[in-house]
């Protein structure tokens, strides 16, 4: 028996720039990066049980629930606000595993939005956020309700900046995930842990499209490019013609904005017809328009 449900779509996102500074004391990495919400999305539904607690997720493949990040935020929310009921959570996928856009964590932060949501007793956005950055360092900003923030820290940092027009997205998504701390750890390797220095990203330079795809950057690609031949093929393609391809997050999906470039080329034949790497998939999304809000269901 249901004790009452909710729903909605956990959005995935792109970073638009993503910095790697250094290495904090504690392990963690701090970062500079400009989240951007995107319309692709898993939808999630959780319902109220009276005390089990499952989790229904058709990807999850031998993953133990209780490994699952949604599932992890749900048990995070019972045991921090007193939750009396348990619960059952439904999720369809359609964001790629390891792709570095957020699944995970826009699942999670979908679970504790409509937790709270349902509480008798809802947390205060702050709260909800602290919670969030508990899980992940994408979750405070999936968890928001911004379309577009620049993030530092850890990404918990936040600061809300005017979203971007809407535009189709291209998605590349190569036939293979990249670990996120596998990731982190290579960078160390190649740089040493002193980072690359101070915060300089600003919201001005994110004001448009054009002046968006001049600053844009990911400290990821230098040292994954060489690993990856299909990385390195897309995003070549950018820097040969001059357009606007980025890898989002640590990888492994390279995102492209049609119709904008990097610089201008001084050639004015047209870039040849992309061939996409062998395995590799395309996904044309959009710019989220809003964030979806929380459906309660009867």
């Amino acid at each position: 028996m249901s004790l009452g449900a909710g729903r909605t779509l956990a959005q995935a996102k792109i970073n638009l720039s993503l910095r790697v500074l250094g290495k904090l004391s504690d392990g963690f990495h701090s970062i500079e990066t400009v989240f951007l919400r995107i319309a692709l999305g898993d939808d999630v539904r959780v319902h109220i049980r009276e005390k089990a607690r499952t989790l229904r997720c058709g990807v999850m493949r031998d993953q133990p629930e209780e490994e699952n990040l949604a599932y992890r935020a749900a048990a995070l929310y019972s045991e921090e606000t007193g939750w009396p009921h348990g619960f059952e959570i439904v999720i369809k996928k359609r964001i790629p595993i390891g792709g570095g856009l957020g699944g995970g964590s826009a699942d999670a932060a979908a679970v504790l939005r409509i937790l709270n949501t349902l509480a008798d007793k809802p947390l205060p956005s702050a709260r909800l956020g602290e919670l969030a950055l508990r899980l992940g360092s994408d979750v405070p900003f999936l968890v928001s309700d911004f379309m577009m923030a620049i993030g530092w820290g850890r990404g918990e940092k936040l600061l809300q900046i005017s979203p971007l027009p809407p535009r189709d997205i291209h998605l590349f998504l190569p036939p293979f995930g990249i670990d996120t701390g596998e990731a982190y750890a290579l960078l160390d390797r190649v740089r040493g842990e002193k980072g690359t220095g101070k915060p300089d990203l600003t919201a001005e330079m994110f004001a448009d499209w054009e002046s968006a795809a001049r600053h844009s950057v990911n400290d990821f690609e230098a040292v994954l490019r060489p690993r990856y031949p299909e990385i390195d093929t897309l995003l070549g393609r950018g820097d040969r013609y001059g357009l606007f391809y980025r890898m989002s997050g640590s990888g492994s999906t390279i995102f492209k904005i049609p119709g904008i470039t990097v610089r201008r080329i001084g050639s004015k034949t047209p870039p040849p017809r992309l061939i996409v790497p062998r395995g590799t998939k395309r996904i044309i999304t959009r710019t989220a328009e809003s964030v979806v809000p929380v459906e309660v269901l009867d």
